[in-house]
């Protein structure tokens, strides 16, 4: 990354909001992150397959209590919590949403949108909250008499 793209994303992670994923890579975004001082969480997606399979893969990458209600107004309470627990903020990649799936379309479009209201709060606080949502489409159709795997298997 050059140095005047390196200080382009380090104005977009300071000002937070939706972070285009473009070619972003995420070793980048996490170093600068890091000169920051923003904590940077990777929500690994590509396997979810249903809202509460995604909202596990949120859960986990930002450390989220066990307890965790698994809605929309329980992904705000809990991103929230987690700015504040950081001195200067947040920076979260939801890696390989499958937005695409027509059973995720509306719920990445609604957690886009509790992404969005993170980052008028995180705001309102002194903080700030980046989001990068990396679209995978749709997960391909599975094979003839084989199960698809898990959400947690390898």
């Amino acid at each position: 990354m050059t140095q005047n793209g390196q200080s382009t994303l380090q104005r977009q992670l300071t000002s937070g909001g939706a972070i285009e994923h473009g070619d972003l890579q995420k070793e980048a975004v996490d170093q600068a992150a890091r000169e920051l001082g923003l904590a940077f969480m990777v929500a690994e997606c590509d396997r979810a397959r249903s809202r509460s399979a995604v909202l596990r893969a949120i859960a986990k990458a930002v450390d989220f209590p066990e307890y965790f209600g698994g809605n929309f107004d329980a992904l705000y309470d809990c991103l929230c919590d987690t700015v504040l627990d950081q001195k200067t903020g947040v920076v979260l990649w939801l890696s390989k949403l499958h937005s695409g799936d027509p059973t995720l379309t509306d719920d990445a479009a609604q957690i886009a949108s509790v992404c969005a209201d993170v980052v008028t709060f995180a705001a309102e606080n002194g903080r700030s909250f980046g989001y990068i949502i990396e679209h995978a489409g749709k997960h391909p159709d599975p094979e003839p008499g084989v199960a698809a795997a898990r959400y947690g298997e390898s």
